[in-house]
């Protein structure tokens, strides 16, 4: 009887997760069709290499950073056979603007010398991938998402908090090796429209969900969030 409890325990609750991530993705992707931030990695010109570089400036980058200098950077590297003919000396001068340029340049210049190598191929698996230079889990969910088409979440620190504060907390500290949010990020941008839903998590937490000071009265899923109800009862305890 125990074990017969714990399996309707796990199959009510896979229901309601389910359901909530249904809510979450529609009332999102209503709110991103109005309020979506436009950058030129995002049109519907945008090429693979073009979705992978981006995500390459962009890590411990604000986006409106990267968006500034964009337009020299693919002008000067318009593809990977530029950048991996490039020195990595000119990439870092070009790159100090952006800050961590010792870091990219190198990187960055491995990995276009490693695609040319394969002629442009990536590898189809997250395992295989992970072997590129430079590549660590959130660039390889980029390249599954951008390259390949298969739906993989660009999980990093602001869409960790957006899930968080709707969904409930991760146990552990890094990210990375965190199951539930691994598993609850990858549940929920499989549906019609990854890509969208990824940038839509993305902008949000940009514009509403802020890591300090969250706009919650904007917030077009306050209704269900967990952190905005929490928030409210503890405002209303302390009058």
């Amino acid at each position: 009887m125990k074990c017969l409890l714990n399996k309707r325990s796990k199959v009510g609750h896979r229901f309601v997760l389910d359901r909530e991530i249904a809510i979450f993705q529609k009332k999102l992707s209503h709110w991103w069709r109005v309020n979506a931030r436009e950058f030129p990695w995002r049109n519907d010109n945008a090429t693979s290499y073009h979705l992978i570089v981006s995500e390459l400036l962009l890590q411990r980058t604000r986006a409106e950073t990267v968006e500034l200098y964009w337009p020299k950077f693919i002008n000067i590297f318009s593809d990977w056979d530029t950048l991996a003919n490039t020195s990595e000396k000119k990439i870092c001068k070009i790159l100090q603007p952006l800050g961590l340029s010792r870091q990219r340049a190198p990187r960055i210049k491995a990995l276009a010398v490693e695609i040319c190598t394969e002629k442009g191929r990536f590898p189809q698996t997250q395992e295989d991938i992970l072997l590129l230079p430079g590549v660590g889990q959130y660039i390889a969910n980029a390249i599954l998402l951008f390259v390949h088409d298969v739906p993989a979440p660009l999980l990093d620190v602001n869409m960790a908090r957006v899930l968080e504060r709707y969904f409930g907390s991760r146990k552990l500290v890094d990210i990375r090796f965190d199951p539930y949010l691994q598993s609850l990020s990858k549940m929920i941008v499989t549906n019609n429209d990854p890509r969208m839903i990824n940038w839509a998590i993305l902008d949000l937490g940009a514009l509403v969900c802020k890591s300090a000071n969250p706009i919650c009265n904007q917030c077009p899923l306050k209704s269900n969030c967990r952190h905005f109800h929490r928030s409210g009862r503890s405002l209303r305890q302390r009058k």
